[in-house]
């Protein structure tokens, strides 16, 4: 039976109190961690941006989008990752509609 490889995006905001290295620590441990489960697509580092409302009383944020391919059991693995790391302030990941990306990509 052949693989599902399916088309995901992660976007994550890393907190920027502890330092632009720590920040680019999180964001490579996280890309490295994609790569080892699937295939990283894009990697779009928007960097510090501010917060549409305070968390924690932190008014800024280090945006990161990741594009990735990967089986179906990964995201759901990624997003505990990202629930247990302290550097993360908030995190997303939705599936594609590989359809969709292939018809934006030829318009």
């Amino acid at each position: 039976m052949e693989k599902v490889i399916n088309l995901y995006e992660t976007l994550f905001i890393v907190n920027p109190q502890q330092g632009d290295e720590a920040a680019k620590a999180v964001v490579d441990k996280f890309s490295a961690l994609i790569a080892e489960n699937g295939t990283v697509v894009n990697v779009a580092e928007w960097g510090k941006r501010r917060l549409a409302y305070p968390i924690n009383d932190i008014a800024e944020g280090y945006y990161v989008l990741i594009s990735f391919k990967s089986v179906p059991e990964f995201p759901l693995e990624l997003e505990r990752r990202f629930g247990i790391d302290d550097a993360i302030m908030r995190s997303i990941v939705i599936k594609l509609d590989e359809k969709k990306v292939k018809a934006k990509e030829q318009a």
